[in-house]
């Protein structure tokens, strides 16, 4: 065994080296074609789809990763970061409640998934990940997006009060202290503002009615730390709280539900503006008519599909029909079915299908046998004070491994 090993490597000149390994994926195909990819072992499938993500942004190609399961997009987002720091990837989170829960997910992933969605469907991203039980869900169109996102920038003139209106509008909460995403606050010529898929909220310094400043704040110590030039404020929902919306809400709330409206819960509350626990199980009811994740991709996106996704959607499937037989007996909260709500897997495979695709990317810790000549990594965990990786050529009847080893300490 041939052994390379360094202590004074810098994540610099790690970086760089790990661009010098061969490519573990070929170039991108055309729209509507795929290919098989692997097997890998270990973190390789993150490196191996930073290097392939790399390659289709150098052509102007986004790379979406579907993986089958919340934990292998979380890493993948994580480790491809990694490896190619580069490049700007984007994590588009799951809800994290189970289908037809009577409570909303937390408003920090319903930022960060507004967040993804808005530059995904700008080519704002070079890198979108994941999970296939979420890439299931139908969502909001693009034009809605598009309609209740705005910008504010330094030196230009600003109505309070129309701004007050239009924060509203998007679904903002006015607060006393502003502390967590989709809040404003408003005090004589001092607006805080923490924008949906912001890091940092924002304090804003008006002279007269001019935009003097804008800075972003600590929220627990709420003292400033750096000025920018702009903000861009994105919706605090997945659905419209308008008139508009509303309105279509309850026609629409009508027409699928049978019975009398007015003893429904839920069908007040949206009427009277209150956002009941699990709206978003109804999101359907906001709009004439729903998008797919497909339609937030660009026509020349490239898609990745890692581990079992076939038998993740069948079992979330599987999951969802049942919870609905068990509550879909509840009149005063009557539910939509599965497929109002979610894509079948035919559908998903449909809406997939004009993009190139790269299927079977083998999954963590999943390690086959791989013919002769073919290339395998294997990437440990990493630490704070220690980052390794073994970089392996097998072949028939043995492997040559070299070894890298840093450690920052």
């Amino acid at each position: 065994m041939n052994t390379l090993s360094t202590t004074t490597l810098a994540a610099p000149v790690a970086a760089a080296r790990i661009r010098t390994l061969p490519a573990l994926i070929h170039a991108p195909p055309d729209a509507g074609r795929k290919f098989s990819a692997g097997p890998f072992a270990g973190s390789s499938d993150a490196l191996a789809l930073g290097q392939f993500a790399r390659q289709c942004a150098a052509d102007g190609r986004m790379l979406t990763a579907i993986s089958a399961d919340p934990q292998s997009a979380q890493r993948l987002a994580d480790e491809i970061a990694w490896f190619a720091p580069e490049l700007r990837v984007a994590l588009l989170p799951d809800w994290e409640t189970l289908p037809y829960d009577h409570f909303s997910p937390h408003q920090d992933l319903v930022s960060e998934r507004l967040a993804a969605l808005y530059h995904a469907s700008r080519g704002e991203c070079d890198v979108l990940v994941v999970a296939a039980t979420t890439a299931l869900y139908r969502l909001a169109p693009p034009s809605y997006l598009a309609a209740f996102t705005f910008f504010l920038t330094q030196r230009e003139k600003l109505d309070v009060d129309g701004l007050r209106a239009q924060l509203a509008l998007a679904g903002y909460s006015h607060v006393t202290q502003v502390v967590s995403p989709g809040e404003f606050s408003i005090r004589g010529g001092l607006i805080d503002l923490f924008p949906m898929g912001s890091a940092l909220p924002y304090r804003i310094d008006l002279f007269d009615t001019e935009i003097e400043s804008i800075k972003t704040f600590d929220v627990d110590t709420q003292r400033t730390l750096y000025p920018v030039q702009d903000v861009r404020l994105l919706p605090a929902r997945e659905f419209p709280l308008d008139d508009a919306g509303r309105s279509r809400f309850r026609s629409r709330f009508r027409e699928v539900f049978e019975g009398d409206p007015s003893k429904s819960a839920l069908y007040k509350d949206i009427s009277q503006g209150i956002v009941p626990g699990g709206i978003e199980y109804y999101l359907p009811l906001f709009f004439e008519h729903t998008a797919t994740l497909a339609d937030y991709l660009p026509p020349s996106a490239v898609i990745a599909l890692h581990g079992d996704i076939d038998g993740a959607v069948d079992h979330f499937w599987q999951d969802t029909e049942s919870r609905y037989r068990l509550l879909r007996g509840d009149k005063a909260r009557p539910l939509l079915p599965p497929t109002e709500l979610f894509l079948p897997q035919d559908a998903f495979n449909g809406a997939i299908k004009p993009f190139a695709r790269m299927e079977r990317v083998a999954p963590r810790r999943q390690v086959e046998h791989a013919a002769s000549g073919s290339w395998a990594l294997l990437v440990s965990d990493r630490d704070a004070n220690r980052d390794i990786f073994h970089y392996s050529n097998r072949f028939r009847g043995g492997a040559r491994m070299d070894h890298c080893a840093e450690n920052s300490a």
